[in-house]
């Protein structure tokens, strides 16, 4: 099996081009075989009645002189049969090679009848014609001197059609270079990508479905180092993470070992431990919660509720931790049916709260609004907090992404959070979108299908 596209391409092309040219020569012959035939014969049939009619108007004497000195017999040659066998030539050397004429021949023409020879079924390479002198009947042939027009006409096809095979080959040959040029590219490319190396460019300027591939290829290209990035970003985060309680865990227990530390003390190492663990324990479950739900594992079980209703319950369980710092709730909540996952969404709507309680300072607002139309009902979650810079907001649904580094031992997040609701509203075949700025507060806006369509 071939397996080179170059040889393909000039085995395609060759094969295309000399079944074609037989294909249409041969199928033009058989067209325009009956014109090309009479065609052909019109000039040497013209030709030979000319002499017969010099013939039939001039003694024979003066008749050969004429006949002798005609300029087609550059052309033709011409042969004159009596009835007792003898005969007269005119025209051509005498070394010419010339058509036989058979006696029977003579006598068919010599009868009255006409003689026509074509070997090849098109061209006629001798001519008979009954000819009357003053010395009586005679048998007039006519052949050409040279090749028959057709053979010629053949011969040329034939020719032409080489030359066009030959040139079209060459032509073929460098045009596949240009066309396996960039496909060797993508080639080398792949097996770049593959040993891992993403700085590949195929520079690549073709406008065709060629410069579409490779196109789409480094667009390929970019996503795979972007997710090479986050693999790497992903796995230095869980490492800090995880190591950050580790090393506190390891600590406390080393110093829990001495025997003179007052009970206050152990007491509060016990304490440091235990958080440590939960906050490890939650980590976890919150990369196995989306885990499942980005590889859609999660199965949402749809029910119809009261959305406002859902969000005042959680507001309502956030209690503690918004009323020990003053902060006040502004809710404009519009009664709004949703048919969704009842305890997914309650978890989108506690991050986000907890979150404007979190970054909100003592004494602040948070705004809930929700907004209903035909087919979808948007909740605006607004808070007065610290607000997330310009450049961090393209990447705050990241996982373990923290806006600002410098309190997120303060703030005690993981960033995981934002990465699940995300995930979640993703699911619903919402959208979620956030507005903030520095110093003036962020504001985050979900908009959800009032009844999620199948699949």
């Amino acid at each position: 099996m071939i397996k080179s596209l170059y040889t393909r391409v000039v085995l395609t092309f060759l094969v295309s081009v000399i079944g074609g040219t037989v294909i249409s020569f041969n199928l033009s012959i058989w067209i325009y075989k009956d014109e090309l035939n009479e065609n052909l014969q019109v000039l040497m049939l013209r030709f030979a009645q000319d002499v017969v009619q010099i013939y039939d108007t001039f003694p024979l004497n003066e008749a050969d002189k004429l006949v002798s000195g005609l300029k087609q017999l550059e052309t033709y040659h011409v042969r004159i049969y009596d009835e007792n066998g003898g005969v007269r030539s005119y025209g051509g050397p005498d070394s010419l090679k010339l058509e036989t004429v058979t006696r029977g021949q003579v006598e068919q023409v010599l009868a009255g009848g006409i003689v026509k020879v074509n070997p090849s079924g098109i061209s006629v390479s001798l001519l008979g014609l009954q000819l009357t002198t003053e010395t009586g009947t005679e048998a007039l042939f006519v052949e050409p001197v040279g090749p028959p027009s057709t053979e010629f006409v053949v011969k040329w096809l034939l020719n032409f059609a080489l030359y066009s095979l030959v040139s079209g080959s060459l032509v073929i040959l460098v045009a596949a270079m240009f066309l396996v040029r960039p496909i060797k590219k993508l080639t080398n490319a792949t097996r770049k990508i593959a040993a891992g190396d993403f700085n590949v460019k195929l520079n690549i300027k073709q406008n065709g479905e060629l410069g579409t591939l490779a196109r789409s290829f480094e667009e390929m290209t970019r996503d795979l180092q972007q997710l090479e990035q986050m693999r790497r970003e992903f796995v230095s985060n869980v490492s800090h993470e995880v190591q950050s309680p580790l090393t506190s865990i390891s600590g406390y227990a080393v110093a829990l070992k001495q025997m003179n530390i007052p009970e206050s003390e152990r007491s509060r190492y016990l304490d440091i431990i235990i958080g440590e663990a939960e906050r490890m324990s939650k980590m976890s479950d919150s990369l196995l919660k989306l885990s499942l739900l980005e590889s859609q594992s999660q199965q949402l079980r749809f029910t119809a509720f009261s959305l406002d209703e859902q969000l005042r319950r959680v507001i309502v369980a956030l209690q503690p931790q918004w009323s020990a710092r003053r902060i006040t709730f502004d809710l404009q909540l519009t009664p709004a049916v949703l048919t969704a996952d009842y305890d997914l969404l309650s978890q989108v709507w506690t991050n986000l709260l907890g979150n404007s309680i979190k970054f909100s300072g003592d004494g602040g607002v948070i705004s809930v609004h929700t907004k209903q139309d035909n087919k979808s009902v948007t909740v605006r979650v607004s808070d007065t907090g610290i607000g997330i810079a310009p450049e961090d907001q393209k990447r705050i649904f990241e996982r373990f992404f923290k806006a600002d580094r410098s309190h997120s031992r303060k703030y005690n997040g993981s960033g995981m959070g934002l990465a699940i609701v995300k995930q979640i509203v993703l699911l619903h075949q919402g959208d979620i979108r956030v507005e903030s700025e520095l110093g003036a507060g962020t504001s985050f806006i979900v908009t959800l299908p009032l009844q999620v369509p199948a699949e």
